[in-house]
């Protein structure tokens, strides 16, 4: 495999665990890099930095991070997270990944890509809730500061060193599971 590819699918990864926190922040990141030709993506995804594209997500970007602010909104949003930032988690993995053969890039970007930016997605959804019932809501703004700004971070660093980011999803994914264990044992821990 040749370190075009790698650091494609490098990209790919750090990016869709950042959608796992937010899903319109690292297609943005991606319009940026594509638009100003920072980041080459595959020919069928170059609309992704277009102008047109740039626009549209930068708004859906300022609406989804002002929603996450809206108390009773932040857990409406959190509903239909996982499944959208699975479908943007391969998208952005299919745009990414390079040089490889179609099957194996649809499956990559579907297991890694959607599979990763689920998992975070799921444990975000999970965190906020339990924010929400421990302190009625009053600490979802930190949530989702933390949530807003480990995106950002996340996309940049996928962008700029995406050999790190794979490193950072790594980390971020053993946190994931610890934190998952931890809200399961205290699911099904008996009253």
């Amino acid at each position: 495999m040749n370190p075009e590819t790698i650091i494609s699918i490098c990209l790919g990864i750090g990016l869709s665990a950042s959608v796992g926190f937010r899903v319109f922040v690292p297609l943005f990141a991606l319009s940026l890099a594509a638009h100003f030709d920072y980041w080459a993506l595959n020919e069928s995804w170059q609309w992704i930095g277009s102008t047109t594209a740039l626009i549209t997500l930068g708004a859906a970007t300022l609406v989804e991070i002002t929603a996450y602010f809206i108390p009773y909104i932040d857990n409406l949003l959190d509903t239909i997270a996982v499944p959208l930032a699975g479908i943007a988690g391969t998208i952005v993995m299919l745009s990414t990944v390079a040089n490889l053969d179609p099957a194996i890039t649809w499956s990559l970007a579907i297991i890694a890509g959607g599979g990763t930016a689920a998992a975070v997605a799921g444990t975000s959804s999970t965190t906020r809730l339990a924010s929400t019932a421990t302190t009625a809501g009053v600490g979802n703004p930190i949530v989702s500061i933390i949530e807003t700004g480990t995106s950002i971070i996340m996309s940049i660093i996928s962008v700029v060193l995406p050999y790190l980011a794979i490193i950072l999803v790594i980390i971020l994914l053993f946190v994931v599971f610890k934190l998952f264990k931890k809200f399961k044992k205290g699911i099904s821990k008996p009253e």
